[in-house]
Order: structure tokens, then C-alpha cells, then sequence
């Protein structure tokens, strides 16, 4: 043990000691700000994201940015083309329909389904559910709403039920009036439609040939 006036004497000995210790201090705090300053904010050693805010991620030292998108905007429903007692503007296919009513909704249930059944098949499954049940009206209104998903057509699944129901034939010929004026040839089908449009494209992008001129 060291007496009282051996620790004055050590301490008159070493008087640059408190000064040393202060130095050491001092550098020991500027190399943690150094340190902590050349680590990316955010990321750990190895590279794993510490927070994430739900925009910006990090893994393995590469960043990307995810933006949510607004969703896009509903679509907008239009009008039928003519209205439900239009029938005089066809009356031909006003006759046909009161009379053979399969006809004219397999013509449209061909088009809807897009060619996956036959005007004769829909046409026959019609008059076998009006002949079994005496209400085919309840098959044919499901095509009215899908018609009207596939063109954007004003109406709702109930009242599709309730025009099918008390005005079949009404129903079935404006059908057949909006796919006409959307553009389709309903008497030669879907198939029909499509090889149809196919050749015009094939005709349009085919250059025209000319003719050499007469040679002697």
C-alpha cells in the first residue's frame, strides 16, 4: 500500500496523466462517429433491411422502390344499341322469333359463347328445357347477362330474369339486334364471323400487285 506521500509524489511524477487519458477518450468517440456514419442508415451488417415502411427494401445492398398503383377506374356502361320493344325494325326476325324462338337464341348463344356451342345445339337444349319445365326463359337469361358483361350493356341479373321471363321474345330479338349492330353476320355464325374478319385483315395487309406491261 502506497502512503499519502508516496501517491502526491506518483502524481508529481506523471503530471501529463489525466491529459493522456482525455486524449485516448476523445479518440475513441471520433472513430464511433466515423464508423457510424460510413454504415448505410437502415441496413445491418449484412445487408438484411432493419425497418421496412412498406415502400423502400433492402437485401443484399440493392434497394427497390414498390409504388401502389391506384386502381384502375370502373368501366362505364352503355346503352343498348335499340330498345326492348324495337321489334318492328325486324319484323321478319320478329315472326321467326315468336314462332321458333330456339332459332334466334341459338344464333345468339353461338355468338356469346363465342363459337364453343353451336347455333343447333343451344337451339335444341332450348326447345328440350321449354318442353320439360315450360319456362326456357330460365336458361335463356343467364346469355343475357353474359352478353351484357362481355359488351358493357346497362341492366343487372334481375331484371335480365324478369324481361326473360315476361317478354321472352322481345328479349331474344333485341339480343339479336345489339350483336348485329355490333358488327356480326348472325346467319353465317361465329365461325363464320371470324374467318370472315380474318380474310379482310389478310386483304388489307396484302400489297397490290400490278401487272407488267406488254412486252414485244
Amino acid at each position: 500500500m502506497f502512503t499519502k506521500q508516496q501517491k502526491q509524489k506518483h502524481k508529481q511524477k506523471d503530471p501529463y496523466r489525466k491529459e493522456v487519458i482525455f486524449c485516448i477518450m476523445y479518440r475513441g468517440e471520433e472513430l464511433e462517429k466515423s464508423a457510424y456514419k460510413q454504415a448505410p442508415a437502415g441496413t445491418a451488417a449484412t445487408g438484411f433491411p432493419v425497418s421496412y415502411d412498406g415502400t423502400t427494401s433492402t437485401y443484399s445492398g440493392q434497394s427497390s422502390e414498390y409504388q401502389t398503383h391506384p386502381p384502375p377506374p370502373p368501366k362505364l356502361l352503355v346503352e343498348w344499341s335499340t330498345g326492348l320493344c324495337d321489334c318492328c325494325s325486324n319484323p321478319g326476325k320478329c315472326c321467326i322469333t315468336f314462332w321458333c324462338p330456339c332459332i334466334t337464341f341459338g344464333q345468339v348463344a353461338e355468338i356469346v359463347d363465342k363459337g364453343s356451342t353451336s347455333c343447333g345445339a343451344s337451339g335444341a337444349l332450348y326447345t328440350l328445357i321449354c318442353c320439360v319445365i315450360g319456362c326456357a326463359s330460365l336458361y335463356s337469361c343467364f346469355y343475357r347477362s353474359k352478353m351484357r358483361q362481355q359488351y358493357g350493356l346497362k341492366g343487372n341479373d334481375c331484371t335480365d330474369c324478369l324481361i326473360h321471363f315476361f317478354c321472352e321474345t322481345c328479349a331474344l330479338c333485341q339480343e339479336y339486334r345489339e350483336l348485329h349492330n355490333q358488327g356480326f353476320n348472325m346467319l353465317i355464325g361465329w365461325h363464320g364471323n371470324v374467318e370472315q374478319r380474318t380474310r379482310g385483315i389478310a386483304m388489307a395487309t396484302t400489297p397490290p400487285t400490278f401487272e407488267s406491261g406488254m412486252s414485244r
